[in-house]
């Protein structure tokens, strides 16, 4: 039995992550996915922000410009903040209910494989003829009449990435509604997996719109479908409501795990429960409810009349008030708490003004007169970077310095952490604020160059040397990241101050989680036992067996059936490739031959006895075992 700790060879490790269906060890695949993506969209954005350092500038064409901006923005949402989030989310939700996993492991490991196979064939775009080049929102109008295959790599790639988003977000409601520990009743959870909750539902509801948008794009532009094209009858603007029913919610998906993260660092550093959590949860559940009803604020310039206008301006005006609830709840717990300034509560202290700054700049937008003249302009860049680098980016910076030992036993360097807190932060403030004024000086968005003697140069100039700042920071947090693998162990509860389930488990984090189910005695389990100067969770259980998941190929091969018959569909156009219907053909039947097997073969797990457990703990943790 003592093979469950061996080390293993590096083809034996490597075929083990691909087979896994452990949700730590997807949450940290999603972790390494998500950061080469983040790395790819800000070195975009770094020669967007070179291009346009001075005026005139010829650094890139207008056409690679294009690519770029699209590619930043359509990595950085879909590829880049959504992954890293579903790490935090794959890491710590079991933990945080008490589960042993999630409640569909195989789902879990089919969420991830296709999101990555749909990431590295949109990627692949760059070297095969061209990337997408119509904006990340990719209007009908633009996109129709995009030359090349660059709008069929992201049609094709962001169906499959959004299929492998979508059954992660089912997975991650099954979980958290039917898998919590004996008295972790809902108003006991965690605030992180109140967020992650209702984000999945989100995702439930909001990415469908998405899909059917995309299929309608698809067939418009592979078949003359003309759903898009208004000479034929068909409607552009019909794109844009699509498009925006998914990609406001989409902002709450990714913000609110966001919001989650810090309501558990700030309770942690302010040595104090955080404050108003009831309020917290019905907040949290009112933006997901409001986050439906103000798509259309995107598009106060397509002219839907004032009665549609006034509506969706007064629903983006409602949804500030639970958002505005939540920061002073946050406020409220440091007030008077006894804070430890350590680099995860930097992050946090930096959140709070930050995000109010994009929070004020987006019910600016609500007054429809307003966005009328700040629309396409760089006021709206400003202010979506100061929400998603200001609310998002901070918490995945600050979590992934809190949470690096339960992914990795390790800790971050607190130095180094500060510094690269530091630098991000003020880079950040220098390049963003300053767009503020470039869109109240009228520069649009999206243009790859401008004149001189507009009063655009020096704020550009400014922007620019803030963006190289950011990409410093970047830089140091993941040398930060890399020291840290010759750091030493950091044990069960490092920072002294966790609160939640998951700081109460010895480091390493055995495969199964919890030798016993623990039983949960109130808000801030862990918190509890300790105040009561207990050593260990309290248990539900005694020890028993265990029922596992076996691993399993099947959810890579799937998504690689998928990846290669996208190649099939998207050359299907071209009159010099009669073969590509082959190869939609053989990439449909692996990906339904893989179904088939899955149907068919009685898969059961595996049970872990009770002397086989006590065997594993005493290799991980030494004599008499999780003690």
């Amino acid at each position: 039995m003592s093979s469950y700790t061996q080390k293993k060879g590096f083809g034996a490790a490597v075929w083990d992550y691909i087979t896994t269906v452990d949700h730590k060890k997807l949450a940290v695949m999603y972790l390494l996915a998500g950061t080469l993506f983040f790395a790819i969209a800000g070195f975009e954005a770094l020669l967007m922000r070179i291009q346009l350092m001075k005026p005139n500038n010829d650094f890139v064409s207008a056409g690679f410009f294009n690519e770029l901006l699209t590619m930043h923005g359509t990595t950085m949402l879909f590829l880049a903040a959504t992954p890293l989030l579903f790490a935090f989310m794959n890491m710590l939700v079991p933990l945080q209910i008490g589960a042993r996993d999630v409640a569909f492991p195989f789902l879990n490991s089919l969420g991830f494989w296709l999101f990555f196979l749909g990431a590295v064939f949109l990627h692949l775009s760059f070297f095969m003829g061209g990337a997408p080049d119509a904006g990340w929102t990719s209007y009908a109008s633009l996109s129709l009449y995009s030359p090349g295959h660059g709008i069929d790599f992201y049609v094709l790639g962001l169906q499959i990435s959004g299929a492998g988003t979508l059954i992660s977000g089912l997975n991650f409601i099954v979980t958290i509604i039917t898998m919590r520990a004996p008295g972790m009743t809902f108003m006991r959870m965690p605030l992180f997996t109140w967020t992650t909750l209702v984000a999945s539902a989100l995702i439930l509801f909001a990415f469908p719109p998405l899909t059917i948008g995309l299929l309608m794009m698809l067939v418009d532009r592979m078949f003359g479908g003309n759903f898009f094209d208004h000479t034929m009858g068909g409607n552009t603007v019909i794109w844009e409501h699509l498009f925006w029913i998914f990609g406001h919610p989409e902002v709450y998906i990714l913000v609110l795990p966001a919001f989650g993260l810090f309501s558990e660092i700030i309770p942690a550093f302010s040595r104090k429960r955080l404050f108003g959590y009831s309020s917290m949860v019905f907040a949290t559940i009112l933006i997901g409810f409001l986050g439906f009803m103000v798509w259309a604020h995107h598009m106060f310039t397509t002219g839907l009349g004032p009665t549609a206008n006034a509506i969706f301006a007064v629903a983006t005006m409602a949804i500030a008030v639970p958002t505005g609830m939540k920061v002073f709840n946050w406020i409220l717990t440091i007030w008077g708490g006894s804070i430890k300034v350590t680099t995860p509560m930097l992050y946090a202290l930096g959140f709070i003004p930050s995000f109010v700054a994009g929070g004020v700049t987006g019910v600016m937008q609500a007054s429809a007169p307003l966005d009328y003249q700040l629309h396409d302009s760089y006021f709206i860049v400003a202010h979506f970077h100061y929400v998603i680098v200001g609310g998002i980016v901070t918490a995945l910076f600050g979590s992934a310095h809190f949470y690096w030992p339960i992914f990795f036993n390790r800790m971050l360097n607190e130095a180094l952490g500060k510094l690269t807190f530091w630098v991000f932060f003020i880079g950040f403030h220098l390049t963003f604020f300053v767009q503020h004024f470039l869109g109240l000086m009228g520069m649009p968005r999206r243009v790859f160059t401008y004149m001189e003697g507009q009063g655009w140069d020096q704020f550009n100039y400014i922007s620019t040397i803030g963006a190289l700042m950011m990409g410093v920071g970047v830089i140091l947090m993941v040398i930060n990241c890399l020291m840290s693998i010759k750091g030493k162990p950091a044990g069960r509860d490092p920072w002294g101050d966790g609160r939640t389930l998951e700081w109460s488990i010895p480091q390493p984090i055995p495969f199964y989680n919890f030798r016993q189910t623990p039983l949960v005695r109130g808000l801030d389990p862990w918190w509890i036992e300790k105040q009561e100067g207990n050593k260990e969770a309290t248990f539900a259980e005694p020890i028993g067996d265990i029922h596992m998941p076996n691993n399993s190929a099947i959810p890579f091969v799937i998504s690689l059936g998928l990846f290669i018959a996208a190649f099939g569909a998207l050359y299907n156009t071209d009159a010099d490739k009669p073969w590509s219907i082959y190869v939609l053909i053989i990439g449909l039947a692996i990906t339904f031959g893989a179904m088939i097997v899955r149907s068919v073969k009685d898969d059961h797990g595996f049970h872990l006895h009770k002397e086989d457990i006590l065997e594993i703990e005493e290799q991980l943790y030494g004599k008499g075992g999780n003690k």
